[in-house]
């Protein structure tokens, strides 16, 4: 356990972040899975909406540094790649 004032609010901190990171990872998530779930389906007209509306949460989460950049480009381009493969 800390012994100084400033660790203890370190631990305090950083499990404030940890709840509020997963809630963001997991809305991230949620994106995406919409987006693979109308993949599988078929749907590549609802495949490209959801992706529109993924886009920007997964670059939110670059923003707020859960995620890495080329990890999420990557993440971008295959969903998209997915999509234009049933096209």
């Amino acid at each position: 356990m800390a012994n100084h004032a400033s660790a203890k609010k370190r631990i305090r901190r950083n499990a404030r972040r940890a709840t509020i990171n997963g809630a963001r990872r997991g809305r991230i998530r949620t994106f995406i899975k919409k987006v693979e779930t109308a993949i599988m389906e078929g749907k590549a007209d609802e495949a490209q909406t959801a992706l529109k509306d993924a886009q920007p949460e997964i670059q939110r989460g670059v923003a707020k540094g859960i995620m890495h950049k080329n990890t999420a480009g990557r993440k971008i381009s295959r969903l998209s790649a997915a999509i234009k493969a049933i096209k």
